[in-house]
């Protein structure tokens, strides 16, 4: 059993004592305490959330026990149902409610869920509201409303329709040079709510023909459903079967994409960022934002077209903020999540799948043709395990001190940049692990430069 509390929201494996996995009564004093930090937020007569949850099995149960909970604080719910989560966002927005909740463990495997906290923008809590949510469930001072005051409970299966709509309107998604290009596309949406969303999305494109591999969202995952290369070999092989022109991956909450290209091989998780961006910017020159363990292709991509790239601490919430902070006009992480800020200030798979499209429609060139424009660089990850007696913190000061004489950024951990690569040094901050990312111009090159810092450790 795992419980996993972070500002980012509460996750854990279905199931166990309470405490230590998301148990029934974990998941009734989260919700609380979540509803009592939005009740803080404003002085108003009534309050209002969206709910929304994507498709594995253990989401109706927690859905009956999020809503459930908000309406005996006195909040009202609109429950969207099964819905991404880029959808779900939109919708606390357009419903202008004061907060949402998404029932999701993302990529995490069946037996997982999750709540995704959101604030009345449909972005992720702060890290100080994280952490003030935290300390509330902790103390567990909730107040409850008496009978007449209960909040109500509304249905609202529309959202997905909207939210392609939203994304049909942007400008630079070109609905003609798509349908001109007589696309064949499949896809792999893991059995969850991508399966519903995704071909909707296709199908108002003009894509010709989508060829369809786990669709139906019913939660019963075919494989591990992080989109990673491992885990594609089905989608890798239907492409190149079928002569598809690429095919698309997502993950159970549809915030991740990954891209395959026609002849089956592996476009780059890293990469989905770099190419959509690189479209972006050919169209609205302007400032990009990753993560700090993200490629350094997007930096060399966005100083092309004279822009200013800037590197945020993992996470999308950080993500965002130094999106606003530099007025960046796309952004996002290089786990295949896209950020496009005229949409939403969310990653969001559906907007990258539209604006993949445009970019390949309007170049007249292959899924392939398009990887071969970027930078080649190999990414290795890697962790090292310490004892808990360990002070990983003095750790990573002390490599920072061996490193001086090189470019460091350590607003989230370290990042030490060389002539060949760079490396990226966090520690966990639940288990006493030290991760290691490391990025070169060949595989060999990125290990190496992991092995260094990794020897210093030791």
């Amino acid at each position: 059993m795992t419980l996993i509390r972070s500002i980012s929201g509460i996750r854990g494996t279905i199931g166990g004592p309470p405490g230590e996995g998301l148990t029934p009564q974990d998941i009734v004093m989260y919700t609380s305490a979540w509803g009592s930090w939005l009740m803080k937020q404003e002085k108003k007569k009534r309050y209002r959330a969206v709910i929304g949850r994507d498709a594995r099995i253990s989401g109706e149960m927690v859905n009956h026990l999020v809503c459930g909970t908000l309406m005996g604080m006195g909040i009202d719910v609109t429950d969207l149902g099964p819905a991404a989560t880029p959808t779900v966002e939109m919708a606390v927005k357009f419903e202008e409610a004061d907060g949402g909740i998404i029932l999701t463990a993302s990529h995490n495997p069946a037996h997982w869920n999750a709540l995704k906290l959101l604030n009345n923008r449909g972005e992720f809590l702060s890290a100080a509201d994280g952490e003030y949510l935290l300390e509330m469930a902790g103390s567990g001072s909730f107040n409850y409303a008496e009978v007449y005051e209960l909040g109500n409970y509304r249905v609202e299966t529309g959202y997905t329709r909207r939210h392609i709509e939203e994304i049909l309107n942007l400008p630079l998604v070109d609905r003609g040079a798509i349908t001109e290009g007589n696309f064949k596309v499949a896809i792999d949406c893991i059995n969850s709510v991508g399966g519903t969303a995704v071909p909707q999305l296709l199908e108002a494109l003009g894509v010709k023909e989508i060829i369809k591999l786990h669709c139906e969202p019913n939660g019963n995952f075919a494989h591990n459903p992080e989109p990673l290369p491992a885990n594609l070999h089905e989608l890798s092989h239907a492409v190149a079967a079928a002569k598809a022109d690429l095919g698309f991956a997502v993950d159970p909450d549809v915030d991740r994409l990954a891209i395959v290209n026609e002849d089956g091989t592996m476009f780059g998780e890293e990469y989905t960022l770099v190419a959509v961006a690189d479209y972006v910017l050919q169209n609205t020159p302007g400032n990009t934002v990753s993560n700090l363990s993200s490629t350094r292709a997007l930096k060399d991509i966005t100083v092309k077209y004279g822009g200013s790239y800037s590197a945020s601490a993992v996470g999308e919430v950080n993500v965002v903020e130094e999106m606003k902070r530099t007025g960046a006009v796309i952004g996002g992480e290089g786990n295949g999540g896209v950020i496009y800020p005229p949409l939403h200030y969310g990653r969001d798979a559906l907007a990258g799948i539209a604006l993949f499209l445009s970019h390949l429609a309007r170049s007249g060139s292959s899924c392939s043709e398009i990887r071969k424009l970027y930078p080649d660089y190999h990414l290795a990850k890697n962790r090292i395990e310490l004892s808990e007696t360990i002070d990983t913190g003095k750790i990573l000061s002390e490599i920072k001190t061996i490193y001086s004489d090189h470019p460091i950024n350590d607003t989230d951990g370290i990042r030490i940049d060389f002539p060949e690569g760079w490396v990226h040094l966090r520690k966990s901050n639940t288990e006493p692990i030290i991760r290691i990312y490391s990025e070169a111009e060949t595989e060999k090159k990125a290990v190496m430069l992991a092995d260094r810092i990794a020897g210093h450790i030791r």
